[in-house]
């Protein structure tokens, strides 16, 4: 299949992060290694404003948060038990 067709239907990948975090590390990995070429990063720290945010869209307080599409998908655990399931390429290629 044409890598450039699969970039155009691919789901816009959202991360909310945090400094000094290894969870957000293993989570921007994870999903670059499942080809996700450009993942939106937003930070979190010194901003109150985008904290409240996530947490509007999210419900939790802790980061990562993650989205696929318009889909909250949760935090690095979440995030690995999709790929471990083999459900994570249904989401980012709908």
């Amino acid at each position: 299949m044409n890598i450039g067709i699969l970039e155009e239907i691919m789901q816009t990948v959202t991360v909310y992060t945090g400094p000094y975090c290894p969870y957000c590390t293993m989570a921007k990995r994870l999903l670059q290694a499942v080809g996700v070429k450009e993942i939106n990063e937003i930070r979190i720290d010194g901003n109150p404003e985008v904290f409240a945010e996530m947490q509007q869209l999210s419900g939790q307080r802790s980061v990562p948060q993650i989205f696929i599409g318009d889909t909250h998908v949760g935090g690095f655990t979440d995030l690995y038990r999709l790929q471990q399931e083999g459900k994570l390429d249904e989401l980012l290629n709908p």
